[in-house]
């Protein structure tokens, strides 16, 4: 690439929630805006595959290992993409990485799976929906820019339509749970505004970056895991089977993407495809666990889908 690493970060500083993403304040062609859409389809498919982790950990994990699971699902993918780019961290960014893999896996998997071990799908969706507000929030002090009212109306309108997608009047309330999963929460936004706001290093790929962070994340988590939970006596087929989707499939690849994604989208457009993480936890629980969708919640997802429509600001985002 042929831009330094604080011209990219100066770049999304000023391509944030408000700043323009092209020189001189002026519009983005059709092309950059086709392709940055694009660019959020692709990253959408990491929020959508996290939205199988709730389905994925109840029906397929071993019982009230939060610690094992998060472990399991950062580490092994973390080294996996360590040994195919053999590259390490250079200069600040062994703590950058540190301290992004500590937010993103080290610290959010054990909260993100203690949510879903305490808490209904739906219930834990709806907290995490607060991110574009968060994001919003974060990206004042870090990146400088202030969040627009289209931005602040698309984070509450997603916020009602997870609301009414996901809450039934029957859904059960752990005051640990929740205050499991708004910490996540919070840790993920404040993430995504420090990953804008840091870039990446020159010439490294975003699988060496994703890596980096995994294997961080994963090396603070596999000692506590082992030492608190232990391994279970042994795993069965379907264990092992919901561990390799959730590594590969929910990590290894959908991180990549969404990394991806917020290298090349304003932080606040990205934070709006988390919303697709809800929608899919819902469809997951109509096919696989047998439950229906009332006309609240089918209104509910008109809305969510609306919000993130709403929240997409391609005509600003970073060429790639």
């Amino acid at each position: 690439m042929s831009v330094t690493t604080s011209s990219r970060s100066s770049a999304r500083q000023g391509g944030g929630m408000q700043g323009g993403g092209t020189q001189g304040g002026g519009t983005a062609p059709r092309g950059s805006a086709n392709a940055a859409a694009g660019v959020a389809a692709l990253a959408a498919i990491g929020p959508a595959t996290w939205g199988t982790t709730y389905v994925t950990t109840t029906e397929l994990l071993p019982p009230d290992r939060p610690l094992l699971a998060a472990a399991l699902r950062a580490l092994p993918a973390g080294l996996i993409l360590l040994a195919l780019t053999r590259r390490l961290p250079r200069g600040d960014w062994w703590w950058k990485a540190a301290v992004l893999g500590l937010l993103n896996f080290g610290a959010f998997f054990p909260l993100l799976f203690f949510g879903a071990y305490h808490l209904p799908g739906g219930v834990a969706s709806t907290i995490s929906a607060v991110m574009p507000l968060l994001v919003a929030g974060f990206g004042i002090g870090v990146l400088k820019v202030r969040p627009t009212r289209r931005t602040l109306l698309a984070g509450l309108v997603g916020l009602v339509g997870v609301a009414l997608l996901v809450l039934r009047g029957s859904a059960a309330v752990d005051a640990a749970g929740i205050a499991a999963m708004l910490t996540a929460t919070t840790l993920m936004a404040l993430a995504v505004v420090l990953s804008k706001r840091w870039g990446r290093p020159e010439g490294v790929s975003l699988l060496t970056l994703t890596g980096w962070q995994l294997t961080a994340g994963g090396l603070v988590l596999a000692p506590i895991a082992l030492t608190a939970e232990g391994l279970p006596d042994h795993f069965t087929g379907a264990n092992v089977a919901g561990y390799a989707y959730l590594g590969i499939i929910g990590t290894a690849l959908a991180y990549a993407l969404w990394f991806r994604g917020i290298e090349r989208l304003p932080a606040s457009s990205v934070s709006f495809l988390g919303l697709t993480n809800p929608v899919v936890a819902t469809l997951a629980g109509l096919l696989f666990l047998g439950q229906t969708l009332t006309l609240w919640q089918l209104a509910g997802l008109l809305l969510v889908v609306a919000s993130v429509l709403l929240g997409q600001n391609l005509r600003r985002a970073r060429r790639a």
